[in-house]
Parts: C-alpha cells; structure tokens; sequence
C-alpha cells in the first residue's frame, strides 16, 4: 500500500506538472519552475519542522550551501553539474550533521534563535570570502545541466526535469512518512519524554530529519543554481527561511502535499496579487494570520475537513 500511495504521489506530480507546461507561457513557466524548486526545499524541511518538530529558521542555509557548492566546484574547477550535485547534497547533509548535536540540544524558540543565527552567519561568510564566492558580486556562468547534447535551457526542458526530482523526492518523502521511521519522528514532535520511553533513540530521529531535511535543501539549491545560472549571497538571507516556513504552514505541515500546494501558491501569489501593489504585503500577513487562527492544519487540512463533511452529508442521506 505504501508503494502505491508512493507511485500515485509521483504520477500525480508528473501529470498535473505535464499539462501546465502544455498551457503556461515562458514567465509563468518561469514562475513554475521557481515553485517546483522550492517545493524540493520544503518538502525537505517539512522533514524537520513537521515530522520531527524542530522549530528551524535556517532552511535557506543549506539550499545556499548546495547552490554555492555546485557553483564552485562548476566553475573554480571545471566539474560537471552532474558530478557537483551528489557532492552538494553530501556536503550539505554532513554539515548538517555536524552542527546537529550541539544544535538539537536546544528546543523551541531557542532552537529557532541558533538556527536563524546559522543562517545569518551562512550569508555573513559568503558575503566576504570574495575569493571564494565573489562575495557581493556572486558567482555567473554557472554551466547548464546537459544530456549529452539535450540541454535543459529552456523553462519547458528544465521543468521536466524539475517535475521528475519532485515526483521522485515527493515518492520518497511519502513512504518515509508511512514508514516506522517517518512514525517515530512524530512520536518525538509529539512528546519526547514518551517516544523516548518506548525506546525510541531521540537525539539519533532528530539529526537524521535534519540530515534529511538539508539534503533535500542542498538538491533545491542546485537546481536553482543551474536553472538560473547565477547566484549571489541575497537568494539566501534568512527571508527565504521564513517563506520556506511560511510555504509549509500554508500548505499543511506534516504532509508532502501541503508544501507542494504552499511552494505553488506563495511562488505564483505575488504574481496574481500584483494589482495590489504595495499593500501586497499587508495582504500576505493577514492571509497568514488568517490561516494559522482559522486552518491550523493549512490547505490540506480544509480539504481533508471538506471530504470529511461530505462524506458525513452522503451518509445522513443515505440513512
């Protein structure tokens, strides 16, 4: 059964993805692009934050050291994308490791405060080893990701292969979820004490959602690295950290498709509430206050709750 909710995660994605391609015209595929990368990263920390409940406003950290990985090793020493993403996730997942331990022994809004502080510290070194990353000025000329000679450098192209990386993530991520590690992960969000009791090893759940959460970030990173071909330290600041959040918490922590649905929405919504102009933002805090006092559980959960009261009206009718 898990295989096949796996299965139909990934043939979901790919169907649904397909026909927009067919329909958008170059910006919006832009734009859907931009949320497929994305979608990668919050799935990732939806890992952390919705399984494990790590309170985490670093996410955009690891994305940065995926991208700045790739684009180093692309560019310095002439590798092939396809050789610096496995590097990138790798070493973004030790990284991750490594600052686990002492990290995770903090909780709540301490934990958010040291992983902020991770994240302003990460913009702070990239920003002046000039040597290294151009510092301001970023690193161009990022080589495209080829097939031989199939490049993905048009937005079609590269969403194909974006949408087969989120089906293929978004498979994974679901049968994690349903699977005895995906269980004990929420037995730690749920209570530590108890899922300690019951033998769980707590510190071990938590640095693996954290490894985890920050490979999937490190793969987000260098798509965007190869899809937009230039980075520079602002695409990481600790802003996208909180939109990263702000995505999971609109879609619906603790479920694959809630960041799918919140990376979709938050990407395009600048976009449809364009004519808005400057109040855009007023607009945005209020939809999130609005979500976190009305919809706790975000979109998937207003879905879920629909199903439930129509399920509930068939059978009074029924009866």
């Amino acid at each position: 059964m898990r295989r096949y909710h796996s299965l139909l995660a990934a043939v979901t994605i790919l169907a649904l993805g397909g026909l927009l391609s067919l329909v958008l015209a170059d910006y919006r595929l832009r734009l859907l692009n931009v949320s497929v990368i994305s979608a990668i990263a919050v799935i990732g920390f939806n890992f952390a934050f919705g399984l494990a409940g790590l309170i985490s406003l670093g996410h955009a950290a690891f994305v940065g050291l995926g991208a700045y990985t790739l684009a180093i090793l692309s560019t310095a020493f002439g590798w092939s994308p396809w050789l610096a993403i496995p590097v990138a996730i790798l070493v973004a997942t030790l990284f991750a490791g490594l600052i686990g331990y002492p990290l995770l022994r903090l909780r709540g809004h301490y934990l958010a405060l040291a992983t902020l502080g991770l994240n302003v510290s990460f913009t702070i070194v990239v920003t002046n080893w000039i040597s290294l990353t151009g510092g301001t000025n970023g690193i161009s000329g990022i080589p495209e990701l080829r097939l031989g000679e199939f490049a993905f450098n048009d937005e079609r192209r590269f969403l194909w292969l974006g949408l087969v990386l989120l089906a293929l993530c978004a498979a994974f991520a679901v049968t994690l979820q349903r699977s005895r590690y995906g269980r004990a992960m929420m037995a730690v969000r749920d209570d530590e004490t108890a899922a300690r009791m019951t033998g769980i090893d707590v510190t071990r759940v938590k640095i693996t959602a954290l490894c985890l959460s920050a490979a999937f970030a490190a793969l987000s990173g260098t798509l965007f690295a190869t899809h937009v071909r230039f980075i520079a330290p602002e695409d990481f600041n600790y802003a996208h950290s909180i939109v990263y959040l702000a995505m999971l918490i609109v879609g619906g922590e603790g479920a694959v498709a809630g960041a799918i649905i919140g990376a979709a929405l938050l990407t395009f919504l600048p976009e449809w509430l364009r004519f808005l102009g400057d109040a855009y933002l007023a607009f945005f805090g209020l939809m999130l206050l609005a979500i976190l006092i009305f919809l706790p559980t975000g979109l998937v959960g207003l879905a879920a709750r629909l199903r439930r009261l129509g399920g509930h009206r068939e059978a009074e009718t029924t009866s």
